[in-house]
């Protein structure tokens, strides 16, 4: 059981590490030669250049020492920049990801003020640990400051009561608040932003096959038939994955073609060559330029054939396609309402912006889909459960005694002091993190089979897998099998009455080790984010090795992205924990009060200098944040209720704490029904206004010409796709044009009657 001392060592370790990494990162970052690595997000933006210098080490090394006596300037730079300024810099979604920090210091911060003065005197002169009849339990002097510390059947329980509800319900207040205050950044990021293809843009899914149509035609004739005052054209999804593969590598032999001409060009005098097998590493040997100028021929002759196979096979379209229309408000209407009688056809969308289409996914039909899910589900049930077993075999050996019993002839250097320090404070946190560095990928790919079709969906859709992930296992898979293994003898040996009073001490011992691990994960994990090591070697390896073009050194200097699919889940824990242990071991928070505080200022300098996002989604992902923090407040209240009835507390506490959750669920329902559908729907009054804006600003525009190729496959850019020509606006043609023949009774018959009128 980790004491104190063992915490101390752990904090002064992790300090030192976090400090290591900052002063790291304030040197590294001065240095012209990794400039590229430090502040990629100016590059992109084409506001910064090189750093400008006089000689030839001053290219490598900063020689201003000046600079170097202001190394940690960094830190007051990443909180000046405006909120409104950050918004336009970065994006809505990065400026409401930060927020998720700010949120958890406007929650935390009064509650640790205040748990610390109440309930720390309370629980700390309880003295219920040092009683004769808890000699066999281990417990710390930070076991001494939790709940577990109180006598059985006490009054001080009741100041536990009262402060879980006045731990609720500022809880409460101020996700009100902040679900208000993102729900109107949303709308007024949505009113402000500049015309986009995806305002006037909708996903349609599952359309049906018509044995007279191509499914162009079926879709165009659909919408004319439908929204006759609103279509304006559409994109049909051609299945074109051999194509990407075949433009990948012609791209690839392009940069090498490109290098070697360069070379070639620095010294005419010596042609260059390379060998025709893999890599370059064997095969005959042959002039360089002259075989990737021949390949590249090659690659463009299969390109185009591929190409034309694609457009020209009916098969190669995939029944889905982007319809747009000729204003916003005809877009809302078509997204936001059913088209046909049967709800699984002529499924309708908002379509994602075209950079955050997932085009893998959008074949797969409304059946398929379905299946898919389920699978899935069973998939991540098992996953779930069954990473249970090498959690609880890691927590069992996060303790001397485990260790020493699986390895006893390690235990004269584990006895000593400054080994038990480290492992007691050290190794639990670190054995579960790497435990976790495996897990994102395999939930990726599960939430990619799932059928979702946009990079911001798959990523909620991950992150809220992960989240299942971290509550079952890290949470409580740490406290059921970490606390049990630990107390196993205890609760054995401890006759039947005393067996709950037992458990109700022993959970809230589990606290030093969350202690641990928020130090590891928490500070030194997120010191470690700003130092960018990985990027930084990989950028110097890339640039002396690999790069050949500008090309590859603008991709060798890749400055990564906000990850909401691992790092919302992550900070959700944070949540979790806080609100746990609030009422149960509050010396606690005070680590994730710093957790927040400095998580806030390194990802808020990321978002300014380095992170370049994929999308952006308009911060959609908000109700799921809300509800996670609602579901991690009803576990945290049941916890306290089952601690206090389990640590014979007065029997009138426990049904005073039975409402709790009741008011959360309640509270939950009034936010969802008060803002979410900010986050889901586009309000027609929107929509109308910024349509009537632009007819008088640009009554010009022409809306078809900037929707050309907006959702045309990346494989199609710059190249011409035969599409149909739409229904003249201005024709007075009564009847909409059809290849459908006349089949009356017939079991193909269409939802859509080719007479009905405009």
């Amino acid at each position: 059981m980790a004491t104190l001392e063992d915490i101390g060592v752990a904090a002064a370790i992790n300090s030192l590490t976090a400090f290591a990494f900052l002063v790291a990162f304030a040197i590294l970052r001065l240095q012209p030669i990794n400039d590229r690595v430090y502040f990629p997000k100016w590059y992109l933006k084409g506001i910064r250049n090189n750093p400008l210098s006089s000689g030839a080490l001053s290219k490598f090394v900063n020689l201003d020492f000046k600079m170097y006596i202001r190394f940690l300037n960094w830190m007051p730079a990443a909180l000046r920049m405006p909120e409104p300024e950050l918004i336009e810099h970065a994006g809505l979604d990065s400026a409401v990801f930060i927020r998720i920090y700010l949120l958890g210091l406007k929650i935390f911060v009064p509650i640790t003020i205040l748990t610390l003065v109440v309930l720390v005197p309370v629980n700390w002169t309880g003295k219920t640990l040092e009683l004769k009849q808890f000699k066999n339990l281990s417990f710390s002097n930070i076991d001494k400051l939790s709940i577990s510390n109180i006598p059985t059947g006490s009054k001080r329980f009741w100041a536990h009561l009262v402060m879980s509800y006045v731990c609720s319900f500022w809880t409460f207040y101020v996700l009100y608040m902040e679900y208000k205050i993102i729900a109107t950044m949303r709308l007024g990021f949505l009113a402000s932003e500049g015309r986009r293809p995806d305002q006037f843009t909708v996903l349609v899914r599952n359309v049906p096959p018509d044995p007279d149509e191509s499914v162009s035609e079926h879709i165009e004739h659909f919408f004319c038939v439908n929204h006759p005052d609103h279509y304006l054209t559409h994109q049909v999804v051609y299945n074109a994955v051999k194509l990407a593969k075949l433009v990948e590598k012609k791209n690839g032999f392009q940069n090498w073609l490109v290098y070697y001409q360069n070379k070639y060009e620095r010294n005419p005098t010596k042609k260059p060559t390379t060998k025709t097998g893999f890599w370059g590493l064997w095969g005959s040997r042959v002039d360089a330029i002259d075989y990737y100028t021949a390949e590249i021929g090659k690659l463009s002759e299969e390109e185009d054939a591929e190409r034309e196979r694609v457009i020209c096979d009916s098969k190669a379209i995939v029944p889905a396609a982007f319809v747009s229309f000729k204003t916003r408000w005809g877009a809302a209407v078509c997204a936001q309402t059913q088209q046909s009688r049967n709800p699984t056809i002529w499924l309708t969308d908002w379509a994602p912006e075209p950079r955050d289409v997932f085009w893998d996914n959008l074949a797969i039909p409304y059946v398929e889909i379905t299946i898919r899910r389920l699978l899935m589900a069973v998939g991540v049930f098992f996953l779930t459960f069954f990473f249970m077993i090498p959690i609880a075999f890691v927590q069992s050996l996060a303790n001397i005694e485990g260790i020493e019993k699986v390895l006893p002839f390690l235990r004269p250097l584990i006895e000593k002091d400054v080994v038990k320090a480290v492992i007691q404070g050290f190794l639990p946190g670190i054995a579960l993190k790497i435990f976790l560095i495996l897990l994102p990928k395999i939930l990726m790919t599960m939430s990619k089979i799932e059928g979702f079709t946009s990079l911001s969906s798959l990523e909620r859709r991950s992150a809220q897998k992960y989240h299942l992930f971290i509550l079952v296992n890290v949470f409580l898979g740490s406290v059921v099998t970490g606390t049990a293994l630990q107390q196993l003898h205890q609760f054995i040996e401890a006759p039947t009455g005393d067996f709950a009073k037992t458990i109700g001490m022993s959970v809230p011992m589990k606290a030093t080790f969350f202690i641990t691990y928020i130090m590891v994960d928490g500070w030194s994990g997120v010191a470690a984010e700003i130092l960018r090591l990985v990027p930084l070697v990989m950028f110097h390896l890339k640039n002396t090795f690999l790069v050949k073009t500008e090309q590859d050194r603008e991709q060798a200097m890749d400055p990564g992205c906000l990850d909401f699919a691992t790092s919302e889940p992550r900070i959700q824990f944070y949540f979790l924990l806080g609100l746990v242990y609030s009422v149960v071991t509050p010396i606690l928070l005070p680590f994730i009060v710093a957790f927040f505080a400095f998580a806030f200022m390194v990802f808020r300098h990321q978002i300014i200098n380095v992170y370049d996002q994929k999308y952006e989604s308009g911060a959609s992902f908000w109700p799921d944040v809300h509800r996670r923090i609602i579901i991690g407040l009803i576990i945290a209240q049941i916890l306290h209720m089952g601690l206090l009835g389990a640590s014979g507390a007065d029997k009138s506490t426990t049904p005073c704490l039975i409402a709790q959750p009741i008011l959360t669920i309640w509270f939950h329902i009034f936010c969802k029904g008060r803002f979410e559908s900010a986050f889901v729907r586009f309000p027609l009054q929107e929509a109308m206004v910024k349509d009537t804006l632009e007819k008088a600003t640009e009554p010009n525009l022409n809306l078809k010409t900037y929707l050309h190729d907006a959702y045309v496959h990346p494989v199609f850019k710059g190249t011409k796709l035969d599409k149909p020509i739409a229904i003249d606006e201005e024709e007075n043609n009564p009847l909409v044009p059809t290849k459908r023949s006349s089949r009356q009774g017939s079991k193909h018959n269409s939802d859509v009657r080719s007479e009905a009128h405009l």
